[in-house]
């Protein structure tokens, strides 16, 4: 048997639907399985034992990674099942061309008729979709492929490289010197409206080294090295460091994260890194609902403001940022202490 799985667009989506891919896997033990993603989320499940083979699709590609393309490759694979996590038509239109028998994702953006096997979402009264933890809606995908009920258990693994890069960080840092360090991840690939003000990532670094003693990692992808870069600067704290002068990859980002004491984040895809390597993590939101992407993780606490204007789902403010303007770095300072081992005496 062949199965196609059709990956999510995002980092942190790729992240929780990792309970319903394990699922998958573990139903379907002798299948093949091709997982069809974009390029840039293929580092978040290296290490992962779930895919037999990938194939890359990307629209703004070469060629080869395009969907008459990728296609064209599906419909040589003979696939027998199409799992489908991402609801964009062009999702169904490349399993439909390319012949693979079965296609399963749920009845949105008009695509109904290119899939055999519908899921319709949760709509409230007037036919709106509703806000529902997103990670719930994958794992309503797998057991439809006939899996059983998946646990919420989201799950990542690293490569002895990316245990190297993140040796390499800490040795070349003086982070190994500390016993514990926490990482701090200030940027957001989903737009500004997410990002908390300099200054008070700047207050919280400085606050966590003089309260706790440990030391401080500011993540970044390559867009936010300027960002990470300028929090170090301010801090003047040589236990704050930073990133944003090596090479970068999702694999270093998750080996940082794992040996993290916590991880305080934004609203971004690394947030839920935390969760898959059981680290405790706290999420400052604005914009947008914490609903969506709701986990269910014990070792995670959500602080948002509750502004008459948000939760928005805007990727820009047009009015004053005050979601996340008004979460102050004392606030955060007060949540991240609840989540890490009490100082010994």
């Amino acid at each position: 048997m062949k199965l196609a799985v059709f990956l999510p667009n995002w980092v942190g989506d790729v992240v929780m639907a990792t309970p319903a891919l394990r699922a998958l896997r573990e139903h379907f033990a002798d299948a093949h399985i091709v997982g069809v993603m974009k390029p840039y989320i293929a580092g978040t499940l290296e290490g992962s034992p779930w895919l037999d083979s990938q194939r890359f699709l990307d629209s703004r590609g070469p060629w080869r990674q395009r969907w008459p393309a990728v296609a064209w490759k599906l419909r040589q694979e003979r696939i027998d099942l199409a799992v489908l996590f991402p609801n964009s038509f062009h999702s169904a239109l490349t399993a439909w061309l390319g012949g693979c028998r079965r296609r399963l994702g749920y009845n949105r953006y008009q695509r109904g008729l290119l899939l055999t096997d519908r899921l319709e979402p949760l709509r409230d009264e007037r036919g709106r979709i509703q806000v529902a933890p997103i990670i719930l809606a994958y794992n309503q995908l797998a057991e439809a492929a006939g899996c059983p009920p998946p646990s919420l258990r989201m799950e990542l693994f690293t490569t002895p490289r990316d245990e190297a890069a993140a040796d390499d960080i800490w040795q070349a840092t003086g982070l190994d010197r500390y016993r514990e360090v926490v990482c701090l991840n200030p940027g957001a690939a989903f737009g500004s409206a997410k990002f908390w003000p300099t200054e008070h990532w700047v207050q919280v670094a400085r606050k966590l080294v003089d309260v706790r003693g440990c030391g401080v990692l500011v993540l970044c992808g390559p867009a936010e090295r300027p960002l990470a870069r300028e929090i170090v600067e301010q801090a003047q704290r040589p236990a704050v460091r930073s990133l944003a002068d090596v090479p970068l990859s999702l694999g270093l980002t998750k080996a940082c994260i794992r040996r993290a004491a916590l991880l305080i984040t934004t609203d971004s895809g690394p947030r839920h890194f935390a969760a898959a390597f059981d680290r405790p993590v706290l999420s400052l939101f604005g914009p947008t609902h914490i609903a969506w992407t709701e986990t269910y993780f014990p070792k995670a606490l959500h602080l948002q403001k509750q502004v008459p204007c948000g939760p928005c789902q805007l990727r820009i403010c047009p009015l004053d940022h005050r979601c996340m303007k008004e979460l102050t770095p004392m606030e955060v300072l007060a949540a991240a202490l609840k989540l890490v081992a009490p100082l010994a005496a």
